[in-house]
């Protein structure tokens, strides 16, 4: 089959790799009709994932039929239309039976090197570097699905991939971001970010009754993105102090709860501070730029909640601890809970309470993914979201 495989930082190659076979009788093989490119990829093209090796299959928001089943799998069917989760959960571990499946304490072969890096293992992940399992991904015609008794959602109506396939992640990815923040009636939510996930945070954070939403960015189309279908007030840092214009908007106070949907490849509004950071990276002092994360400590207000859904992958030494400790804030973060989130979601999609294709401006054959890439990492185009189609 073929497949979209990592090669190197800024290497993505489209290649012809062997078809996935039933290697347990939980497996299930999907036949990928449609494939998300997410920011968190980025992560890996550009460098930032330790563990990736030359040949890895990438992908972590696939959808599609079965069409082969392992013996234990007996909720699904052949021909079923199913979305994958991009988090791989046992379903019945400590941690999957408090509904904290991407903390699955099972699903992830490699735990011991990712407990040497992180104190403890997360769970496996499709497409996301040997240390969360060395899964192949879902940028391919075809998908080993492990665990599929617990993970794939199941479509059972007419609506098109487009307005389900993001409930493999960035739609719950948004939302459980919200969901996070504890977002109360007459709460200002400010969301770092006006990419795909941070898309969906926005228009989660109404969801759950924020009474103003205030999106942060660079790129105009993501900007105004984030004003149309979002309904947000948007600053662009280029052209603004993001602290003085979020103190300027609440009368000194600050956002009542703040999103970081960067994560660790974020831009710096200093030159001095990229410069700086850049030079860490280097000779590996530093892992991940927490520039957002930094300015979301100082401008969250007294007492607030800070959630991050962007993907961190490293350390760094420029958190402001002494801000965070002394302004009593709370901070949530983690990998999505997928499977607490899918159905529910998907209800909210058929009752016709949001249309999450509205995200999307590209959409490619699986053979265009290299030339995708690099307009979806360069913000070329207008490119905000991309769907490939094997």
């Amino acid at each position: 089959m073929k497949a979209l495989c990592w090669h190197g930082t800024g290497d993505v190659r489209v290649d012809n790799v062997p078809d996935p076979k039933i290697e347990h009788p939980r497996d299930a093989i999907i036949k990928i009709t449609a494939s998300g490119i997410c920011g968190s990829d980025l992560h890996l093209v550009n460098g930032f994932m330790p563990t990736m090796k030359a040949g890895d299959i990438l992908g972590h928001e696939p959808m599609g039929v079965v069409v082969e089943l392992g013996s234990a799998v007996t909720n699904l069917k052949v021909g079923d239309r199913v979305v994958v989760p991009f988090t791989i959960s046992c379903g019945s571990c400590y941690f999957c039976e408090k509904q904290l499946f991407s903390l699955c304490d099972a699903s992830n072969p490699n735990a011991e090197m990712a407990r040497k890096q992180m104190g403890h293992s997360p769970a496996g992940l499709f497409g996301f570097s040997h240390m969360l399992g060395g899964f192949p991904g879902g940028q391919a015609e075809y998908l080993r699905v492990p665990f599929a008794d617990v993970g794939p959602l199941i479509i059972e109506s007419d609506l098109p991939d487009e307005m389900v396939l993001f409930l493999s992640d960035i739609f719950p990815t948004g939302y459980m971001a919200a969901e996070n923040c504890g977002i109360e009636p007459g709460d200002t939510v400010a969301v770092w970010g006006c990419g795909p996930v941070a898309q969906f945070a926005i228009q989660s954070a109404w969801l759950l009754g924020a009474e103003r939403v205030i999106a942060i960015d660079q790129v105009p189309e993501r900007l105004r993105l984030a004003e149309t279908s979002g309904k947000a007030e948007t600053i662009n840092f280029d052209k603004q102090n993001v602290y003085e214009r979020l103190m300027e908007l609440t009368n000194g106070r600050g956002p009542d709860r703040c999103i970081d949907a960067v994560g660790c490849e974020a831009h710096a509004a200093s030159d001095v501070a990229a410069v700086v950071d850049k030079a860490k990276e280097k000779v590996m002092l530093q892992g991940d730029r927490t520039y957002v994360l930094q300015e979301a400590i100082r401008s969250c207000r007294k007492g607030g909640t800070i959630s991050v859904p962007g993907a961190y992958v490293g350390s760094s030494d420029t958190i402001p601890m002494g801000a965070f400790m002394n302004k009593g804030l709370t901070m949530k973060a983690g990998q999505t809970h997928m499977q607490r989130y899918m159905k529910p979601l998907l209800e909210k999609i058929e009752a016709g309470l949001i249309d999450p294709s509205f995200v999307i401006t590209h959409r490619v054959p699986l053979t265009d993914a290299p030339e995708a890439y690099k307009n979806f990492r360069d913000k070329k185009d207008g490119c905000i979201k991309v769907v490939l189609k094997p």
